[in-house]
């Protein structure tokens, strides 16, 4: 069920509340460097627990109010958004958006939130990335220049799923490239989420591959317009990558779990196989905490269990 179909989302805010909501996405977005993707995910989590509150408590629910609230309403908060089918891992990214928003109200207008932060999150399994074998992702690279007649199309395809490969960038970040960056240099400085800038050597692979679509390429690529160009001239659309990437996957007979985001994954999990350092590797990748990127020896320690199990024979005879 989607969660901006439930009513209690329509209710108005008290002015005092929609004001202090808005000091408070002000203050992620100033000082913490909070995306705009991240801002609207906060908007969205924190005015929904608000509005759900306005009808819970009954009307005239202000900012004083939430210093009143008790385990018993977070309980009945989250029991209500379950009931509309959210899922829990969802929950968990709600319920932390309004810690952080009753933390900072808390600091500001002093109470305790003790109620609120002390709330557990609910339990979820945690999903581990799915990256490709090395093999599969070189079949990928191969044959997404194979779903496009159009020599420059192909070329433009293949260079971005190279940089998502070979660099580990992001889909936003890849298509955020201008033409300045054109040729490639030894190292792209990139500007992830955040706002936090990384530094990510190029692959000889990947500067080639850029180059012949730039080559090829129809528009004029000047320094401040987008490097990567829909067919219409006007910046790529991330949505054409992933219907190129799903073409050439099920031409693989791979999962569905390839998407182009796998590729980063493949790459982040591959120079770990090849003894690479977790530390570099979140430098790489752009992560802001290691336990973000300690995902990744999960999915190796996984692998490498597959292995054992395959080769030992204490393993095959049980």
């Amino acid at each position: 069920m989607s969660r901006g179909s439930d009513p209690v989302t329509t209710l108005a805010l008290s002015p005092g509340m929609r004001d202090r909501l808005a000091q408070w996405l002000t203050h992620e977005r100033a000082l913490k460097s909070a995306s705009e993707h991240t801002i609207t995910a906060y908007a969205r989590d924190v005015s929904g627990w608000l509005a759900f509150l306005a009808q819970h408590e009954g009307g005239g629910f202000g900012p004083a109010h939430i210093a009143t609230l008790r385990i018993t309403d977070m309980r009945a908060w989250m029991a209500h958004e379950r009931a509309r089918g959210v899922a829990p891992r969802s929950l968990a990214r709600s319920l932390s958006a309004v810690k952080s928003f009753t933390r900072w109200l808390s600091e500001r207008d002093g109470f305790d939130a003790t109620a609120i932060l002390s709330t557990r999150s609910p339990k979820f399994q945690k999903k581990l990335p799915r990256p490709l074998a090395p093999e599969a992702a070189r079949g990928m690279l191969a044959t997404v220049e194979l779903q496009s007649e159009e020599p420059w199309v192909a070329a433009r395809d293949v260079a971005v799923v190279t940089l998502l490969y070979g660099c580990g960038l992001r889909i936003s970040e890849a298509l955020s490239l201008t033409g300045a960056e054109a040729p490639l240099g030894e190292v792209l400085r990139i500007v992830g989420k955040g706002n936090k800038e990384r530094i990510v050597p190029v692959l000889p692979a990947a500067r080639r591959a850029v180059a012949d679509y730039v080559a090829l390429c129809p528009h004029e690529l000047a320094p401040e317009t987008p490097l990567f160009r829909g067919k219409r001239g006007g910046a790529l659309n991330p949505r054409m990558i992933s219907k190129v990437t799903e073409a050439a996957r099920m031409q693989l007979g791979l999962p569905a779990s390839v998407t182009p985001h796998a590729m980063r994954h493949s790459f982040a999990t591959h120079l770990l196989t090849a003894g690479g350092d977790l530390r570099a590797i979140q430098e790489l990748l752009g992560h802001a905490s290691l336990t973000t990127t300690q995902a990744y020896t999960a999915v190796d320690s996984a692998h490498l269990l597959k292995i054992y199990e395959a080769a030992h024979p204490r393993a095959k005879r049980t």
